[in-house]
């Protein structure tokens, strides 16, 4: 890569205030620019033709790609031969899906941010893994979709997996059962993606069943448009997997395989939060200008990782509002924020949206209520 130091993550994930963090992460993204500028030929010529500078001096000066353009052209810094693996977003028949382009490099920047972003909330103790989905997704190791790309991502993170659904997406109960009794006094933990987790949860309160206390985490992710069509937000999925999933602590978590490894990990508190080599920008939708803190815009991310493609500043198709910047009552540093759901008229996305189900309300959502 032109112009670059090595990149090292081994630096606090979320200890560094506003100052040190922008010093560290505008100069990685100028590298970055720079880097996909000289070898991603499209790239070149949307900077030229925009007149863009050479380097910017803040987070709000850089240029970002509409994450659709992924969807539309195959956009990669690297020469056909290093090509390591491509990721496929999620998405109906009837959509395309991003494809994201990664060399070895890219790839072990994305497990090793994944690594330190989630040992800050999951410890460095693996844990026996239940997985609310099937094994299928994952054959194809060279081919990952997103639900694919994110299971592979956490399975570093548990011991022994198994898989808790059927290919058919209904619950394995004899593999539930038998990961249960041989995991009795371990705390244990649980991903999925977030409307298959609910699903389960549905059908464990249709069935009269719940899952052992345990004690363990639920980490859960994915597109909450389905969800609120049954009325179901956040305090009501964390209530009803509390009671059907017997899981203390519930995260849920913002991210996308446009930008995988930069994961956005909720506290406490209910914020998502940026780790040190990440952060968000809202943006006006009709100006670009960049919002303060509470007003609602276009989520646009900023990523340290992507050598492979240029996928460092990213304008989402989601709207949210960033809540404040190094004074979370959780501690940690770094903006923090909120997701509001997606642009008007723009395609559903998210790997838990890719499940079909009926929008009536959930009579589970009801319960927790």
């Amino acid at each position: 890569m032109t112009n670059r130091e090595p990149l090292s993550l081994d630096i606090p994930v979320y200890d560094w205030p506003h100052a040190q963090k922008q010093t560290w992460l505008v100069n990685r993204l100028n590298q970055l620019t720079l880097h996909h500028r000289a070898y991603c030929e499209p790239y070149q010529r949307l900077l030229s033709v925009l007149n863009t500078p050479e380097l910017s001096h803040q987070r709000e000066d850089f240029y970002p790609l509409a994450v659709r353009l992924f969807k539309e052209k195959a956009l990669k810094s690297i020469a056909d031969e290093e090509q390591f693996r491509v990721l496929t977003s999620s998405g109906t028949t009837s959509q395309q899906v991003s494809r994201i382009i990664l060399d070895k490099t890219t790839a072990g920047y994305q497990s090793k941010a994944l690594v330190r972003i989630m040992q800050e909330w999951l410890g460095r103790e693996r844990r026996p893994m239940l997985i609310i989905d099937h094994p299928g997704v994952i054959q194809d190791r060279t081919q990952f979709s997103a639900r694919g790309a994110g299971i592979q991502g956490m399975l570093i993170f548990g011991r022994q997996p198994v898989y808790a659904l059927n290919e058919d997406l209904t619950p394995n109960w004899e593999v539930i059962d038998a990961f249960f009794a041989r995991w009795q006094q371990a705390p244990v933990l649980m991903f999925g993606f977030t409307f298959m987790v609910w699903q389960l949860i549905e059908k464990l309160h249709k069935a009269g069943k719940a899952l052992p206390d345990n004690g363990g985490v639920l980490i859960h992710s994915g597109g909450w448009k389905k969800l609120q069509d049954q009325a179901v937000d956040n305090p009501t999925f964390k209530t009803a997997a509390r009671q059907h999933l017997g899981v203390g602590n519930i995260h849920n978590f913002y991210g996308m395989v446009e930008q995988v490894g930069s994961v956005f990990v909720e506290c406490e508190h209910g914020h998502l939060h940026t780790p040190v080599f990440a952060d968000v920008i809202i943006r006006d939708a009709l100006t670009g200008q960049a919002l303060p803190a509470g007003a609602t815009g276009v989520i646009e991310v900023l990523s340290a990782l992507p050598e492979s493609y240029p996928g460092h500043v990213l304008l989402t198709e989601d709207r949210g509002r960033w809540l404040g910047e190094d004074d979370c009552p959780c501690g940690r540093q770094g903006r923090y924020f909120e997701v509001a759901g997606r642009v008007p008229r723009a395609e559903v996305r998210g790997c838990s949206d890719t499940v079909a189900t009926p929008s009536a309300p959930s009579p589970v959502a009801e319960a927790a209520v």
